[in-house]
C-alpha cells in the first residue's frame, strides 16, 4: 500500500516527522517497508538561480555558439557560452552555476564545472526545460516572464512538489488501512492512547451537500441483492472535462497514479482517500435513465474500457441500463458508458459489492483493478453515501456543473453490526498483559468500536463496518495490542511449554538422508508445482485426477496425478538453456480421487537422469546415462533404507520403455525405465531421459517394519572366485542369481556379473556370462577344498536350473 506523507498529514491533528511516523506505523502492525523522498522534479531544482542576459555576442570561434554575460544577483556577472538559438539580451532565464547538479528529463545527472568551450571560459549553463527535468522541450533555453526577480532560487519560483512516500506491507485482513484516512485513524488511536489525550482525525466530510436542482433523475433497481446489498448514486450535470488542478495531479503522481481527467482523477483521489471505489458514468449513455444491477446470460459479449470483447459468466454482476450492460460491477468499466472529453453530465456510483462475487469475476476475467482489490477484501458498507457527497462536491468545485439530484440510496436489507464479547481473562491470556477496563474502552472507542454492554468480567462491543475481518474475541485482542504497540508486548519471566511427540521424525530423517546421498552422487533437488496442466494426461488418467474448482489459469487446472510431467518441465527448461547433463530428484506428492469422491495423496520420490553422467576429461570421454546407471542409483536408495528388492518384473507402460517394476514383499514399490519418445515430444525434449518413480510412503512403511541388525565385521578374509558359463542368449541375469541362491550356500556373500561375451565360436543363440562370487566364513579362514565344494554346488545348480555349460 502506497501512502503519501503530505496527504496523510492532512488528516492528522499534528504533523509528525516522517521517521517517527514510520516507527508508529510499524508499531501498530502497518509495517513500513520503505520511506523514500519524492520530488515532482528530480533534484528539486536545488542550486539553480534566475538570471538575466546582459550581453549576447557571437562566439569568436564558433558560428552556432553565443557568448553571454548573465546577472544572477551576485557582485559579478557570469560569462556563459550558450548554444541555444533563441538566447537574447534582456531575457530572464534559469542558470546552473558551477557546482550545481542538474537532472535532465532523460539521461544521467550532471554537475556543472568551469570549462573552456572553443577556447572561451564558461562559468555555468543557461538551461532548457528538458535539461532540468521541468519538461521535454529542447528547442531552446527556457525564457521566463520579464518581471521575474533576478537572483531568486528556481525552486522558489517553480515550487516543485516534494513529499515522502511510505510503502506499507499490509496483511490481507487490513482492508481498513487501504486508504489515507484508514491509516490516519490508526495513527490517531495510537496518539490518543500514548499521550492520554483524545486525538481525532481531521475529517474531509463537510455537511454542505445540497442539490442544485432535480433535473437529472435516475432510477436504481437491484435485482441481485446478495451480490450488491447497497447501491448509491447521484447525478451532476453541466460538467466540463479538463485537466485536474495541480494539487490533485501532484497527489496522484506522488503515489504512482497517472492523471487522466478531472472526473476520473477525483474518483481515484476518493478511492485512495477513503478506500471506497467510485465509478463515473456518462449520464447521457444511460438509456432509459435506469441503472439495473443484475446478472446476464452465459456468454453475453461485453466490450470493456481496454477495447476487448469479453464473454460474461452468469455469475458476473453487471451494471446495466434499460437496454444493455454498462459496467462489470466493482471490477471494470465499459467502453461505451465511461466519461469522455465530450461528457457533459455524469452519474456517480458508490456501492457495496459482495467480496466473493468480485473476487471470482476479477480472476475469471483476468482484471485485477484497484477497485476490485478493495471490494474483494470488503469496504465500509456504511460509508457509501458520505463518500458520494464528498465526491459530488469536489466535482462541482473542480469540473463545474450542478448537482442535479438527491442522493439515491438503495439499501433494502440494512446490515447489522457484528457484536463481539471480550472476557478480561482471555485478553490477559492472549496478550500476556493486564489491561485496565478503561484502557480497553478508550483504545477500542478510538478505533470506532461501540460499547454495548459492560460486566464485571467481560465487555461486549459492536464492530465498525470498516473492519469486516473482526468477528471473534481474538481479533479484538489484536486491535488492542496493535494500538498499545506490538513492540510493547511484555516478555514473561518464565516460559511454559507442553511436551509434544514428533510424528514425522522418521520420515524427515530418511528424506534428509536420501537427499544427502543423491546430492553426493551429483544430483540436484528440484521443487515443482503440484498444480499442473490437464493436457499432459490421457482421458483415463483424468478420470481419477483432482480438478481445480477455481484454477489459477487455463494451464494450471489439476493436481498432479504423477510426478513425471512436472519434472519434465524442468528438464525441458534446462535443455532450452543449453544445460544438457542433468541429474534431478524431487520429493513430492501426487493426488487422486475415486468414484466415491474420496481424495488420496501419496508421497513420491522421482529421479531424472539425462545426458552424460560424467564429463569429458584427459582420460576419456564422458559416460552417457543409461538404464543400468538409473537402476544402480535406485539400488543405492533401497540399500540406505535397509531394504532389499525381492524381484524385478518387466512390465508394459505407456510412458516408459524397458520398464522394470521393483517388488518388495510381493508389492511393487518403484518403476524404472526410459521415458518414451512420445512423452518426450510433448515437452520438445530430444535426448533420452531415464526416470525412476518410487512410492516413498510405502518404502518408509517397509523401512519401519524392517529390523536392522548389527554385527562385528569378520576378521577372516573373503575369497573371490570367477566362473564363466554358456547359456541361452535370451536368458536374463536374474535367473542366474536365483539359481545361485538355490544352491543354499550360507557363506556366499555376494554375486556379480562382470562380463557378457557373444560369438559364433560358442554356438548359435548362445552367450557367455562371467560371474564373480565372494565367500566368507565368520569364524575361520576357509580352505581351498571348502571353496571348491561350494563352487561345485553352484555349477551343479547352473547345469540343472539353467542348462548351462561351464567354460574351461
Amino acid at each position: 500500500m502506497t501512502i503519501s506523507y503530505n496527504w496523510l498529514c492532512e488528516y492528522l491533528p499534528e504533523r509528525i516527522e516522517p521517521e517517527r511516523l514510520s516507527k508508529i506505523l510499524t508499531s501498530i502492525g502497518l509495517e513500513v517497508e520503505s520511506l523514500e523522498k519524492y520530488e515532482s522534479i528530480k533534484g528539486g531544482l536545488q542550486g539553480l538561480l534566475i538570471g538575466e542576459v546582459i550581453t549576447c555576442e557571437k562566439h569568436p570561434d564558433a558560428d552556432k555558439l553565443k557568448l553571454t554575460t548573465v546577472n544572477i544577483g551576485a557582485t559579478e556577472n557570469l560569462q556563459i557560452v550558450c548554444g541555444a538559438p533563441n538566447v537574447a539580451v534582456g531575457q530572464k532565464v534559469v542558470v546552473a552555476t558551477i557546482g550545481t547538479t542538474i537532472y535532465p528529463a532523460t539521461g544521467e545527472p550532471m554537475t556543472m564545472k568551469k570549462a573552456k568551450i572553443r577556447g572561451v571560459e564558461s562559468q555555468g549553463m543557461i538551461c532548457a526545460e528538458d535539461e532540468i527535468g521541468i519538461g521535454e522541450s529542447h528547442a531552446g533555453i527556457m525564457i521566463l516572464p520579464a518581471d521575474t526577480k533576478v537572483g531568486m532560487a528556481a525552486a522558489e519560483y517553480f515550487k516543485p512538489y516534494e513529499d515522502f512516500i511510505i510503502e506499507i506491507g499490509l496483511t490481507p485482513n487490513r482492508m481498513d488501512a487501504m486508504s489515507h484516512m484508514g491509516v490516519a485513524k490508526d495513527v490517531c488511536a495510537y496518539l490518543s492512547h500514548h499521550t492520554r489525550k483524545e486525538r481525532n482525525i481531521i475529517s474531509p466530510f463537510k455537511n454542505n451537500f445540497k442539490p442544485d436542482n432535480q433535473g437529472l433523475q435516475m432510477q436504481v433497481i437491484i435485482e441481485n441483492t446478495d451480490a450488491c446489498p447497497r447501491y448509491s448514486g447521484v447525478s451532476i450535470e453541466g460538467v466540463t472535462i479538463a485537466e485536474s488542478p495541480a494539487w490533485l495531479q501532484q497527489k496522484l503522481k506522488a503515489i504512482g497514479l497517472r492523471p487522466i481527467s478531472n472526473i476520473v482523477d477525483i474518483t481515484n483521489y476518493i478511492l485512495h482517500e477513503t478506500g471506497q471505489p467510485l465509478h463515473a458514468f456518462d449520464a447521457d449513455a444511460i438509456k432509459g435513465k435506469k441503472v439495473i444491477v443484475k446478472n446476464l446470460p452465459e456468454g453475453t459479449p461485453f466490450v470493456t474500457l481496454d477495447e476487448k470483447e469479453r464473454k460474461l459468466s452468469t455469475e458476473d454482476l453487471m451494471i446495466c441500463n434499460a437496454e444493455e450492460p454498462m459496467c462489470m460491477g466493482g471490477v471494470y468499466g465499459g467502453l461505451h458508458s465511461g466519461v469522455t472529453a465530450k461528457t457533459k453530465s455524469v452519474f456517480l456510483e458508490s456501492a457495496w459489492f459482495n467480496p466473493v462475487s468480485i473476487r471470482k469475476t476479477s480472476l475469471r476475467q483476468g482484471l485485477r483493478t484497484d477497485a476490485a482489490t478493495r471490494f474483494e477484501k470488503g469496504v465500509d458498507i456504511s460509508n457509501t453515501v458520505n463518500v458520494l457527497r464528498r465526491a459530488a462536491i469536489l466535482i462541482k468545485e473542480i469540473a463545474g456543473g450542478e448537482i442535479a439530484s438527491d442522493i439515491i440510496d438503495v439499501y433494502p436489507n440494512p446490515k447489522e453490526k457484528t457484536e463481539v464479547a471480550l472476557k478480561f481473562h482471555y485478553l490477559k491470556k492472549l496478550s500476556g498483559k493486564n489491561y485496565h477496563p478503561d484502557t480497553v474502552k478508550n483504545i477500542l472507542s478510538s478505533l470506532g468500536f461501540e460499547l454495548c454492554k459492560e460486566g464485571s468480567d467481560e465487555m461486549r462491543f459492536s464492530v465498525p463496518f470498516s473492519k469486516p475481518d473482526i468477528s471473534i474475541a481474538a481479533d479484538v485482542v489484536e486491535e488492542i495490542m496493535r494500538i498499545d504497540g506490538l513492540d510493547n508486548v511484555e516478555i514473561p519471566a518464565t516460559i511454559n511449554t507442553s511436551p509434544s511427540v514428533e510424528t514425522l521424525a522418521h520420515e524427515v530423517a530418511y528424506t534428509e538422508k536420501i537427499a544427502k546421498q543423491l546430492a553426493g552422487l551429483g544430483f540436484r533437488e528440484i521443487f515443482t508445482n503440484s498444480i499442473t496442466n490437464s493436457a499432459y494426461y490421457s482421458a483415463d488418467v483424468l478420470k481419477t485426477t483432482v480438478k481445480m474448482i477455481n484454477n489459477l489459469s487455463e494451464e494450471l487446472n489439476v493436481m498432479r496425478p504423477a510426478m513425471m510431467e512436472t519434472g519434465l518441465e524442468s528438464i525441458a527448461y534446462n535443455l532450452n538453456r543449453k544445460n544438457s547433463d542433468l541429474k534431478f530428484f524431487e520429493f513430492g506428492k501426487t493426488y487422486s480421487v475415486n468414484e466415491a469422491g474420496k481424495y488420496t495423496e501419496n508421497n513420491r520420490l522421482a529421479v531424472y537422469i539425462s545426458g552424460n553422467i560424467s564429463t569429458n576429461g584427459w582420460k576419456g570421454k564422458g559416460q552417457k546415462a543409461d538404464f543400468y546407471y538409473s537402476k544402480a542409483v535406485f539400488e543405492k536408495i533401497i540399500t540406505l533404507l535397509g531394504l532389499k528388492v525381492d524381484a524385478y518384473i518387466q512390465t508394459e507402460n505407456a510412458d516408459l520403455s524397458d520398464c522394470l517394476e521393483a517388488v518388495i514383499k510381493k508389492e511393487p514399490v518403484a518403476r524404472i525405465g526410459m521415458i518414451s519418445n512420445k512423452k518426450l515430444e510433448r515437452f520438445d525434449i530430444k535426448q533420452p531421459v531415464f526416470y525412476t518413480d518410487l512410492n516413498w510412503s510405502r518404502l518408509l512403511e517397509l523401512n519401519q517394519e524392517t529390523v536392522i541388525q548389527y554385527r562385528e565385521i569378520s576378521k577372516y578374509p573373503a575369497v573371490n572366485r570367477d566362473l564363466a558359463i554358456v547359456v541361452n542368449k535370451a536368458l536374463p541375469y536374474e535367473l542366474v542369481e536365483k539359481a545361485t541362491h538355490a544352491a543354499g550356500i550360507k557363506k556366499l556373500k555376494s554375486i556379480s556379473l562382470f562380463d557378457i561375451f557373444e560369438s559364433e565360436k560358442i554356438g548359435a543363440g548362445k552367450k557367455s556370462m562371467a560371474v564373480s562370487f565372494t565367500f566368507q566364513d565368520e569364524e575361520k579362514t576357509m580352505t581351498d577344498k571348502e571353496i571348491d565344494d561350494m563352487m561345485n554346488k553352484i555349477i551343479a545348480s547352473f547345469e540343472k536350473e539353467l542348462n548351462a555349460e561351464i567354460r574351461k
